[in-house]
């Protein structure tokens, strides 16, 4: 029988038997035909090609099954380029930033760019567009039930995209994200519905999981990991959760058929260093196994999304696979898509396919900003008075709510030269002109500005800095440039990265893009931002679902009540 591959004498993970076992694989047009070593067997094969391995190790493509290549900053196109050198030939993104900025428009534009990739880019519909409600942020778009029934007619979608609005989830039967789960369960009831539960114990996550969220990708410890998967949650273990004690308790008390390793938030700047492959390294290093580090992140992610045709070598699966010199190490020699070899050591990064729209290119609709915009006015005309901070600490995503006094003279507040910083948040969708302002102290810059229209989840422009001066001129370099990222010292930008599609993403070529963002970090780093992504934690401020403190252009949110809070306390 004429094949079109045969690979002899190589390590094959055999991810049902999870172990190593020497044999030898054959590939038909672009599936695993068989996998052994059988002499008679053998002998009836007839390869077009063989490849010695050498002893080497194959193992099944990587597979990620919660992140957002919005995050990277980048294009479908441009991120499979970045991520198959990895050894990642399967992803399921959410695509909730580019919907919060273009609504549909977005999304579509996404999966058809996905159409040009060479690894596999399947969907999940954004649950929380917005995040939470249009009473507390404004969004460029929103996705409901109508968007949601239309999205379920594509075989793109795997999944129903992570739930954030807990609030109104379990507070609200009339909610929309109750009406779109509830349709998801009506039209497509085999579809997964992930989920995002920071903090969230007891009698309330028992209500989270009994409306049918089943996942959680959030931050962990070993309490929470124990009620969770003892509840019948999949868990998603990214980065921030992989401390040592959270692996431990996983290997103790054999949890592997419960959770995955995903990468959630990967900037273009990292992610020509590393990918999914970043996280199994890291397992390893932290007591996985490199077989259960394998295994959690190729077939249990397969199988918790229900695709059935891969994430294994054998016969009938899908030939996606890499070839490793070494497990511990664990890096990627070569990698094969389809069963055709995509990468051999060398990576070669072509230019976008440019089909978006030009409108997508307009979406900051904001005049230059002044020293005006950045008045606060006061409860009282002089004196002290009492404000709510957002304090940033122990480089977490998460905040705090604190309580300081500031100055009042002729009914404005003196925040310069206070040991804070001015953080304020500016609608940019030409839709209401809001703007809210507060403050903000920790691991955060110590001297001049940053701003943004990368701004969790609703994308408007967020600018926080020491000066009034600094500022401005950060907020207006993102006007003029139709979004981006910057900082500014002394009234001089000292870095910035152009995000001209939706303000949130670049068109450009994702090396290019990954050293202006590794500028934007240095120069963060110089302004003082003590956190081990700067960048995010930033982008994160805005994000009204995260606890416990955030900002957004309706004003401060209290996250675990949904509260709008006032500035002062008084």
């Amino acid at each position: 029988m004429e094949v079109n591959l045969l690979i002899k004498n190589v390590n094959v993970f055999n991810c049902y038997l999870k172990r190593f076992i020497k044999e030898n694989v054959a590939v038909l047009e672009d599936k695993f035909l068989y996998v052994g070593g059988n002499a008679h067997d053998m002998r009836e094969l007839s390869p077009k090609e063989v490849i010695d391995g050498e002893g080497k190790f194959l193992i099944p493509g990587l597979i990620d099954i919660h992140m957002h290549i919005e995050s990277s900053m980048t294009t479908p196109f441009q991120f499979s380029q970045a991520v198959i050198p990895h050894g990642v030939t399967t992803v399921v993104a959410d695509p909730h930033e580019i919907a919060n900025v273009l609504g549909m428009e977005g999304i579509k534009a996404f999966i058809e760019d996905s159409k040009n990739t060479i690894i596999d880019i399947f969907y999940g519909i954004p649950s929380s567009v917005p995040s939470t409600s249009a009473t507390l942020e404004t969004t460029g778009g929103r996705i409901k039930e109508e968007e949601v029934y239309e999205l379920l007619h594509y075989n793109e979608v795997k999944c129903l995209g992570e739930v954030m609005n807990f609030v109104d989830l379990i507070g609200d039967e009339n909610s929309t994200i109750n009406k779109i789960i509830s349709l998801v369960k009506e039209k497509r009831p085999e579809l997964l519905i992930e989920g995002h539960c920071p903090k969230i114990e007891g009698l309330n996550l028992a209500k989270y999981i009994y409306k049918g969220v089943d996942g959680d990708h959030t931050q962990q410890s070993p309490k929470s990991l124990e009620e969770k998967i003892k509840n019948g949650m999949f868990i998603e273990i990214q980065e921030k959760s992989m401390s040592e004690e959270n692996i431990k308790y996983l290997m103790d008390n054999n949890l592997y058929e419960h959770f995955a390793l995903v990468t959630d938030d990967v900037m273009a700047d990292k992610i020509i260093d590393g990918h999914l492959n970043r996280l199994v390294k890291n397992a390893i290093i932290r007591g996985l196994s490199p077989e259960m580090a394998i295994y959690t992140s190729t077939f249990t992610p397969a199988r918790r999304m229900g695709l059935k045709d891969r994430g294994a070598i054998a016969p009938g699966k899908i030939a996606d696979f890499i070839l490793l010199n070494n497990l511990e190490e664990f890096k990627v020699e070569k990698v094969y898509k389809n069963g055709k070899l995509t990468y051999n050591g060398k990576l070669h990064l072509k230019e976008n396919i440019n089909f978006y729209p030009e409108k997508f290119y307009n979406t900051v609709c904001l005049e230059k900003l002044k020293k005006e915009d950045f008045d606060i006015k006061t409860p009282i005309k002089q004196g002290d008075i009492k404000c709510r901070v957002i304090e940033v600490k122990d480089g977490s995503t998460f905040t705090e709510e604190k309580e300081e006094t500031l100055k009042v003279r002729d009914g404005k507040l003196l925040w310069e030269g206070f040991p804070y910083c001015l953080i304020g948040v500016f609608e940019r969708y030409g839709k209401n002109g809001n703007r809210t302002f507060g403050l903000v102290k920790g691991d955060i810059i110590k001297e001049g500005a940053v701003a943004t229209t990368w701004a969790h989840d609703h994308h408007n422009l967020m600018v926080m800095g020491k000066n009034l001066e600094d500022m401005i001129v950060a907020a207006n370099w993102v006007i003029e440039n139709s979004g981006g990222y910057s900082t500014a010292k002394n009234g001089e930008v000292l870095s910035g990265v152009e995000l001209k599609i939706g303000g949130i993403v670049s068109d450009e070529r994702i090396d290019i893009l990954g050293g202006k963002l590794k500028k934007l970090r240095e120069a963060l780093r110089e302004l003082g931002y003590n956190h081990h992504n700067e960048i995010m934690s930033f982008s994160t401020l805005s994000l009204p679902v995260s606890p416990s403190i955030k900002i957004t252009d309706k004003g401060l949110i209290r996250v675990k009540t949904g509260e709008i809070l006032s500035l002062f306390t008084e």
